[in-house]
């Protein structure tokens, strides 16, 4: 029987068990998923090996410690610094990120993006503004203060705190913090989220499983707009087959992860 989990702080939230289980269930797979609620991320590699773990995925606010957590990274985790799945070989664990391409499966009906806006900047904005630059994307990333931007700016994000914020026109605006999961706060103070929802299209929250007061405000002002459901879907379909070695068509993982959201 293999052992898998997910990391964060909160983690209680999270559907990623019973994707994976209903997955593992409905295959005949041996294997088990389960949550774990780390408060120390610099805990996370022995709390791993501890538990006995054969792979993992990790959620806020521990995906930067995952990268430094791994013996070897492997693919767009490299570029980003971010990990966000684990996986034992061997006793070496190695890291992989699926949130980016997970989150691009969520934004397929989304068209003509070409100017974006991140709100946040911690491991799940690092991953995506890499990943929309890959697609000949502009992209601005706002954050509280600017000691999380340098990143940003290397790789070629325009970058802005609360305190320099401009009002421009953005295809689509992408809440990667924390605000609403466990609370009723906004990103941005609330004149400036006003002002920001004005002036797009599109809307997305990273954050799933509730109407989160970004989201809300973008429904009240007829913007389309996405919870991060899909992009768990993405990225768990893709987790699942580094879990498994590829031993599951991705098919029977999408068929079977989608149907654990009517559970």
């Amino acid at each position: 029987m293999k052992l898998f989990a997910i990391f964060g702080n909160p983690v209680a939230h999270s559907r990623s068990p019973l994707m994976h289980n209903c997955v593992f269930k409905n295959t005949n797979t041996k294997a088990c998923y389960t949550r774990v609620h780390l408060h120390d991320g610099t805990k996370l590699r022995e709390t791993f090996f501890a538990l006995g773990l054969s792979g993992a995925n990790i959620t806020v606010p521990h995906k930067e410690a995952a990268f430094a957590a791994c013996d070897t990274i492997r693919g767009f985790a490299n570029k980003v610094g971010v990990v966000n799945t684990i996986i034992n070989e061997e006793g070496k664990l190695i890291g992989y990120n699926t949130d980016a391409d997970g989150f691009m499966f969520s934004i397929e009906t989304f068209t003509n993006l070409k100017n974006i806006l991140i709100l946040g900047a911690g491991g799940t904005a690092k991953s995506l503004a890499a990943r929309f630059l890959q697609e000949g994307w502009s992209v601005s990333v706002l954050n509280r203060s600017a000691e999380r931007l340098v990143y940003f700016k290397e790789i070629g994000c325009e970058t802005y705190e609360w305190s320099d914020f401009a009002d421009q026109k953005y295809d689509l605006v992408v809440n990667t913090t924390s605000a609403g999961l466990k609370d009723e706060i906004l990103p941005a103070p609330k004149e400036m989220i006003e002002s920001i929802l004005q002036n797009t299209l599109y809307a997305a929250d990273a954050i799933y499983g509730k109407l989160t007061p970004f989201l809300k405000m973008a429904k009240e002002k007829n913007i389309t707009c996405k919870d991060g459901a899909d992009m768990l879907l993405g990225q768990g379909i893709l987790a699942n087959e580094l879990f498994m070695n590829k031993t599951i068509q991705r098919e029977e993982i999408a068929k079977w992860m989608q149907k654990s959201f009517l559970l």
